[in-house]
């Protein structure tokens, strides 16, 4: 992959890592659920707790996750945050069950201070779902060799598996709808939109969507409909 330098916009990359002593990647390995990494504060003993929306399809599988978070032994305290009305996320969460909860790790087993001592700005909420965590990121000033030589050393660094999922020129915190979705709700979507669901007329039926994924068509129209509204709902707030 190349980047050709013509501005000083930056680019905005999403970044797939996997790296050693991670407690989200050992989490998510073996769960049907996922994490969207938010902030991180650093406590006075110098462990740093990091506030986390687990997600997932169900309530049982988001309070299974809970579980393995805590029974991990790269994890110290979890605490789950009450819902406040007044509270939203300035992106919204994936996922048809979600809970947020406060995670205490030491900070030796992170990647975020090799990422940002070679440029990289965080810039939207981490993704985390089967044993692999994918890094939104801007680069303000973007050279071919500088990348490819800071890929190289983190890799050798951290002991860690890197790879660039997609790059884009920047609008300096452009972010992909898509982004807001879960895993499911996203593939459910994109096989409506390349069935023709959304075609007129239409070219397949829920209920042929609903044979093609192998579950209810209730299902198949909740994973949509949820879809849909995240998706609006972002661009309506983009126009602001």
């Amino acid at each position: 992959m190349s980047i050709e330098p013509q501005d000083t916009d930056g680019v905005c990359l999403t970044l797939d890592i996997w790296h050693p002593n991670c407690w989200t990647t050992s989490v998510t390995a073996d769960v049907d659920a996922g994490l969207l990494g938010h902030t991180v504060y650093t406590s006075v003993d110098g462990s740093v707790n990091g506030h986390f929306t687990v997600y997932a399809d169900t309530t049982d599988a988001v309070e299974g996750c809970i579980a393995e978070i805590e029974e991990s032994p790269l994890t110290g305290e979890v605490t789950a945050m009450h819902r406040r009305h007044d509270f939203t996320h300035a992106i919204a969460a994936p996922g048809n069950a979600t809970q947020d909860v406060f995670v205490e790790y030491d900070p030796d087993n992170s990647i975020t201070e090799s990422l940002v001592s070679r440029g990289f700005i965080h810039n939207a909420p981490i993704h985390v779902h089967d044993g692999e965590e994918h890094w939104p990121l801007f680069l303000a000033d973007p050279n071919r060799e500088d990348l490819h030589e800071n890929l190289t050393s983190l890799r050798e660094e951290e002991d860690a598996d890197v790879s660039i999922e997609k790059i884009t020129r920047s609008r300096s915190a452009a972010q992909s709808n898509a982004d807001l979705l879960s895993v499911r709700q996203r593939e459910v979507l994109e096989l409506a939109c390349d069935r023709g669901y959304y075609g007129w007329p239409r070219a397949v039926s829920l209920d042929d969507l609903a044979d093609e994924l192998e579950i209810a068509k209730p299902t198949v129209l909740e994973h949509l409909r949820k879809a849909e509204a995240k998706i609006l709902n972002a661009e309506l707030e983009s126009t602001r």
